[in-house]
């Protein structure tokens, strides 16, 4: 297969002509908006059920049936890698029990952290995340943090990594589930959006806007505390809530530097500068190159396992020098 194209991307050989021949005609780069000057909705694309019929669902589908094939431990998610928690959710309480806004996210974020998540933070959800398609309310949004285990991450892009990912996911649904039946409980309502099917939002805006970090290189959230080896979960939820503020831990300042992630990319997908996606300058991964290599590696993962955030007990000590860093120059200029 070395020197065919699609969409003007070279598809290499490890991309098997069964994939290629499912890719549909508008590319993932045009969908996700790259390119675009003006700020609009996010649109469909890749882990949204299928049954939602947008454009790359039969490639979706196509490795979906390869995984559960290949890696029999991802076969059945609701029993297996300790499952994902109750279906379904309790009924919600007729009188809702009335505390002030502060109360309510110190108990929801004790909550979250007693069930399995390793983070937690509170935003209020914007239009903007929410995917073409789908209607939420103005509410608040709890995300919640997995952490992953970094020598199985390591093994990207073999499938001790995506066992580690999904095991994750499964962690992830089981706490928002949980802290969604706790909501409901107390007479709000609430959402919860588990992994890895997509939502009605999009995950890694929220999360940073409640706090988690900065988006990396490599596209996924660097955190302070975790690099970018965790998962994302959330619930959607109109009980009060004290929303977090982001946090700057410059991140910028170091993957400008880096390139580690850039030059370990198989597919050459990662870019060396920002570019403007749906009216944002962002980091951003090439959906086009990155996506066919993710489907036959089970989920890659490559560049989270590499980033020198990642690896277990470095990113405080970065964030703390990436901060000294910025101090010394802000009093330079001063």
């Amino acid at each position: 297969m070395t020197g065919k194209t699609v969409h003007g991307v070279k598809i290499e050989p490890f991309v098997s002509d069964e994939q290629r021949d499912l890719i549909p005609e508008i590319t993932g780069n045009e969908i996700n908006g790259l390119g675009e000057s003006a700020v609009r909705r996010p649109s469909p694309i890749y882990w949204h059920p299928p049954r939602r019929d947008h454009p790359w669902a039969p490639v979706q589908s196509w490795m979906l049936k390869k995984s559960s094939r290949e890696v029999p431990e991802i076969n059945d998610m609701n029993n297996q890698l300790g499952g994902r928690g109750n279906k379904e959710r309790v009924p919600k309480a007729q009188e809702t029990v009335e505390k002030s806004a502060e109360d309510w996210t110190a108990a929801a974020k004790a909550f979250a952290l007693e069930h399995e998540a390793d983070l937690v933070g509170i935003t209020k959800l914007q239009p903007e995340w929410v995917f073409e398609g789908y209607e939420t309310k103005d509410e608040n949004v709890i995300i919640v943090g997995l952490e992953m285990d970094h020598p199985e991450l390591s093994t990207a892009p073999e499938s001790g990594s995506v066992i580690e990912v999904m095991r994750a996911y499964n962690r992830g649904t089981r706490v928002t589930r949980a802290i969604a039946d706790w909501i409901s409980e107390q007479g709000f309502e609430a959402e919860p959006e588990g992994g890895p099917i997509a939502g009605k939002f999009t995950l890694i805006p929220a999360a940073l806007a409640a706090g988690f970090g900065e988006l990396g290189k490599h596209g996924s959230i660097i955190n302070r505390q975790y690099g970018s080896s965790f998962r994302l979960a959330g619930v959607i939820t109109n009980m009060p809530l004290v929303p977090d503020e982001a946090d700057d831990i410059g991140v910028d300042d170091f993957c400008l530097s880096c390139k580690l992630c850039e030059a370990a990319c198989p597919p050459d997908a990662i870019a060396s500068a920002k570019q403007t996606v749906r009216g944002v300058e962002k980091w951003y991964i090439d959906f086009d190159k990155c996506v066919p290599y993710f489907n036959e590696t089970y989920g890659c993962g490559i560049c989270i396992a590499i980033c020198p955030w990642s690896r277990p007990n470095v990113a405080s000590g970065l964030a703390a020098k990436m901060g000294r860093k910025r101090q010394k120059e802000i009093a330079q200029e001063s």
